[in-house]
This record gives structure tokens, sequence and C-alpha cells, in this order.
């Protein structure tokens, strides 16, 4: 029979220290975290409101709890569950589903530098780690002084401008590390910086508010494009190229009239099958 292992005597007269312990230190966002006000709740109905079916509007209800309360936070959960009528755990599915949803505090601004294959080559790899080493941060962490909140993105479908980085979703384009660190360095200041192709950036709250379905009046502010991108539109109107005036049926949208194209096609078709009948 296997024997227990012996335990060693404890000395009564021994004292434990406890001077190598130190408590945890508080969330230093904690403070700044907003509870949900009845005017909240009201606004989350009303997104709700919006849809046929009123779950459809979890995703803007949960970034309308992040304009209020700086994250998705347990609170907000339960809020969202208790107007949809579903589940904590559903809502939580979804806020642990999508990027864009953050569970630790995200501070006034979030860089998002673009680290896949072409912004990568481009730059976006020197621009990452020239940011880390200047905010003295690592990937999904934030700046000592609340500001800036950086972390790497896989994809800011903007290669026409790699590379590129995100403030609060606002583009940044054709950033080199010294144009990146001076964006941070700005926002930190509190001064006004412009986004390549939008309005001037926001703080977190402000966009998140946004996103969820409450305009800024920013929306005409700045270019909605740049030149990289309108490129093909110029090649087309220099040679004259326009879209089709059938749609994919072959017949035009306003009398419903077969093209000639498909009229030569049907015509074909029904002589091959003469042919084969004939020669049975």
């Amino acid at each position: 029979m296997t024997q227990p292992s012996e335990v060693p005597a404890v000395d009564p007269g021994m004292t434990v220290s406890t001077a190598a312990y130190s408590a945890p230190a508080p969330d230093r966002f904690d403070d700044d975290r907003t509870p949900l006000t009845p005017e909240t709740y009201a606004e989350l109905r009303a997104i709700a409101a919006r849809y046929p079916e009123a779950r459809s509007g979890l995703l803007p209800m949960l970034h309308l709890v992040q304009s209020v309360e700086g994250r998705v936070t347990p609170e907000g959960i339960e809020a969202c569950a208790e107007v949809l009528g579903i589940s904590a755990a559903e809502v939580s599915g979804v806020a642990t589903f999508y990027t864009m949803y953050k569970r630790k505090p995200v501070g006034d601004y979030l860089v998002g530098v673009c680290t896949n294959t072409l912004c990568a080559v481009m730059g976006g790899d020197l621009i990452f780690e020239r940011l880390k080493d200047h905010l003295d941060v690592g990937n999904d962490e934030t700046s000592e002084d609340g500001k800036i909140t950086l972390e790497h993105i896989e994809c800011n479908a903007a290669c026409d401008y790699a590379p590129v980085m995100m403030v609060n979703w606002e583009f940044m384009d054709n950033q080199t590390p010294d144009s990146a660190v001076q964006v941070v360095d700005d926002l930190r200041a509190g001064k006004d910086v412009q986004s390549t192709r939008g309005p001037r950036l926001c703080t977190w709250k402000q966009a998140e508010r946004v996103l969820a379905g409450f305009p800024d009046d920013l929306a005409d502010e700045g270019p909605a494009a740049g030149p990289a991108s309108l490129v093909g539109l110029a090649i087309a109107r220099d040679r004259g190229w326009t879209a089709p005036s059938a749609d994919a049926a072959g017949t035009t949208a306003a009398t419903g009239t077969k093209t000639d194209a498909v009229e030569q096609a049907d015509t074909s078709r029904a002589e091959s099958e003469t042919k084969a009948e004939e020669g049975k």
C-alpha cells in the first residue's frame, strides 16, 4: 500500500512574514467609469426599436455602452440583455466575438497599426515597434497617462495607402514611424488632428457614440476618398467606359425585354437543338 506523504511539522512559535505581499493596484479607470443612467437605458431601447427584430440592434447597443462606460462592462451586458429580452450569455458571446468591443479599459484614443502583409512590408512593423517603444506599452495596452491604447490590426482595408494606421476608426494614411509618433504626441498634447480621409479626430467614447447611430454632424468634414482610390474611376471616364445597361438576367430594367445578345444566344441554342434532333 502506498504510504501518504509526510507533511513537515510546523513550529507553533514560527511567525510568517507578510512584508513581501502587496495588494494589486486598483484599476485606475474605475473612477472614470460612468454608470448607466435612465437616459442611457432609454437610448438602448430606442436603438432596439429601429429594427424589426429587436436583437438585431445588439451591435450598436454595445457601442453605446462603450460610449458611456469606455468598454463593455458586466453592467452593460446585463442592460442589453434586459432591453432585448435575451440572456447575458448571448450578449457576452457577441461582445467577445468582435474585436471592436473591448473588455479592458481603452484610452482616449485607440491607435491601430496595420501589420498585415502589405502594410508590414511598407513599414507597418517599424511603425508599430516605434510606437511601442515611444509609448512604453505592448500590444493592447494603454499609455500611463491614459491617452493612447495601442493595438496591431490585421487589415485596415486601405492597401492603396500603405502603411496605414487608424485612430478611433479614422484613417491615417501613408504613415512613417516619425509621422506616427507625431500623431500620438499631438493627441496627448490635446491638439486637433485631422484624419487623412475623414473628420477631425474625436475621443474613443465620442466615436463609439457615432457607431451607435447618434451622428456628430461631422460626416461631410474632410475628404471621403483620396486620389489612389479614385484612379479606376478616372480611367473609366477617360476611356468612356460605363456600366452595362442591362441586368444580369439579360433584360432591360425598364421594360423587361431581352437584349440583342441574349436573343442571339437563344437563337443559337435553338439551332443547335434542331440539328441535334435531325441527326437522330
